[in-house]
């Protein structure tokens, strides 16, 4: 099983960044070029090397800082039994209990006893780079989570003490301060900008070896492994100790913060993700304005939308983000979205994908009114939402259905239903559909995923209100012989499951 590891550390670097030559040897290529013209494609390609980082390195080092963390621990001071130094309590209770040798306990000791006493021990080492001469270093959040005492050490060997403004767990990116002024510090890049299969290098402190410099190339963008962040994938060797560290581009600028690696055995196995600075800086700002990040909500709970999902409601293709269940009383709630809805786009920003709506929801100022648009049967539909502050949405309890048995299944689904009682749609929070009682094994509803207990609420276009009309709306859907998209209410979540029917002859 692929697993995403967070790189314990990292280092960064740059203060006024040089502009580098795209390569080492370009006089070499043009006098290359110029004595032999005639073979100007080979002599061009003979002459291309890998680019210089010497300059760019030797500018950004003294803007890369390394981030030590300590944490206060209690550690219990057992009391001296003669002959025994060392013996705690709970040892010489084992030895009385056991053995039947009365040790007297550190308690019964008096003057020996000691109370528990707090050691500062140390908890991890991290990077870290100047973005403002005055102090500011951003980092990742992960290296200063837990920590008692932040210490920034610069490459001119000071160390200090550093106060953490804020940090954001979502986004991995944290902002801390150190009382100094005169700093070198890091040009920031324009993220959206980095292309895939440019240049790129780290400069970070892997497993404790300060100012290491790693190259490689920009391998994807715009990966996704989190709900708001769109990572930068290279393939610069990055390992523990290079967390919070920079990714610079071949002029000098940071276009990342390094943050994680896939890995299956805790070090490099040739794939890093970076957080990309222009949603860094949007946090970093944040957390230096408020010390915390404020996101907007519209409490949905949403799925991908694949191809036979998107065939079956009438989408020309594939996109945007599926209502899978809406919170009561939330702004989807409210703006009257409905489960099943897939939604477009909202503002002026479409969503091509479901993991574009967190992170688009999420940069919306809480309190903004937007316009979301939906596909709904078969039809683009646009509503108002006010967003509102981001809350931990309550899990719900795990139901079971008792649904009853029924043996009529020989139809185009394979399915036998009944109405539903006004308790399960209370439970559920529906005001129709009917109940799936029994189901056929070869069955098509089967076949696509259906359980007993299951609500469909919507066949098609269709409201299903009553089982005798969810008979009608199959039959209509048999002569279509086509792929229908099925709504299913199933604890607090909607499915919407592509079934073609059975049609027997």
């Amino acid at each position: 099983m692929k697993k995403i590891l967070s790189a314990l550390t990292l280092t960064v670097a740059t203060s006024s960044l040089l502009v580098l030559p795209a390569f080492a040897n370009n006089s070499a290529s043009k006098a290359a070029s110029a004595a032999n013209t005639s073979s100007a494609p080979a002599a061009a390609s003979a002459a291309r090397s890998y680019p210089d980082f010497v300059d760019l390195v030797e500018r950004a080092n003294p803007a890369v800082v390394n981030i030590r963390t300590t944490e206060r621990v209690n550690v219990r001071q057992g009391g001296v039994i003669p002959g025994m130094p060392g013996l705690d309590e709970d040892q010489a209770e084992f030895f009385r209990r056991f053995f039947g040798i009365p040790l007297p306990t550190p308690r019964q000791q008096g003057p020996n006893n000691r109370k528990p006493q707090q050691e500062e021990q140390n908890r991890g080492v991290g990077s870290g780079f100047i973005i403002e001469s005055n102090g500011f270093i951003l980092t990742n959040a992960h290296v200063v989570e837990g920590a008692t005492t932040i210490y920034v050490t610069l490459t001119d060997k000071r160390e200090f003490k550093a106060k953490l403004i804020g940090a954001d767990k979502r986004t991995d990116v944290a902002l801390v301060k150190i009382e100094a002024t005169g700093l070198p510090r890091l040009t920031i890049g324009d993220s959206s900008k980095v292309r895939v299969g440019e240049w790129v290098l780290a400069i970070g402190s892997p497993f404790g070896l300060e100012n290491t410099v790693t190259a490689g190339i920009v391998s994807a963008k715009s990966r996704d492994t989190g709900d708001y962040l769109p990572f930068i994938q290279t393939d610069v060797a990055v390992n523990p100790g290079n967390s919070g560290g920079p990714l610079l581009n071949t002029r000098g600028e940071v276009v990342g913060i390094n943050s994680q690696i896939f890995s299956r055995s805790g070090g490099y196995m040739g794939i890093s993700f970076a957080i990309p600075m222009d949603e860094a800086m949007r946090v970093s700002n944040q957390l230096k304005a408020n010390g915390k990040v404020s996101r907007g909500r519209i409490g949905v709970a949403i799925a991908e939308v694949s191809k036979e999902v998107a065939e079956s409601l009438g989408l020309p293709r594939a996109r945007g983000a599926l209502i899978r269940s809406i919170e009561v009383g939330a702004p989807a709630d409210k703006a009257d979205l409905e489960p099943g809805d897939v939604i477009l786009s909202f503002g002026d920003k479409p969503i091509e994908k479901s993991s574009d709506l967190p992170r688009i929801v999420g940069d919306t100022k809480p309190g903004t009114t937007s316009t979301i648009t939906v596909w709904r049967k078969g039809a683009q539909k646009e509503f108002n939402i006010t967003v509102a502050d981001l809350e931990p949405t309550p899990k719900a309890a795990a139901k079971k259905a008792e649904p009853e048995p029924s043996n009529s299944t020989k139809n185009v689904f394979g399915v036998a239903v009944t109405d539903v009682s006004d308790a399960k749609k209370k439970e559920l929070s529906i005001k129709t559909g009917v109940e799936v009682t029994a189901l056929a094994e070869d069955g098509a509803l089967a076949k696509a995923g259906a359980r007993i207990g299951d609500v469909i609420v919507r066949l098609g276009d269709v409201d299903i209100i009553a089982a005798k009309q969810f008979d009608v709306a199959m039959k209509a859907v048999a002569k279509n012989n086509r792929s229908v998209a099925v709504f299913i209410r199933r604890g607090d979540s909607t499915l919407v499951i592509p079934v073609k029917p059975v049609v027997t002859k």
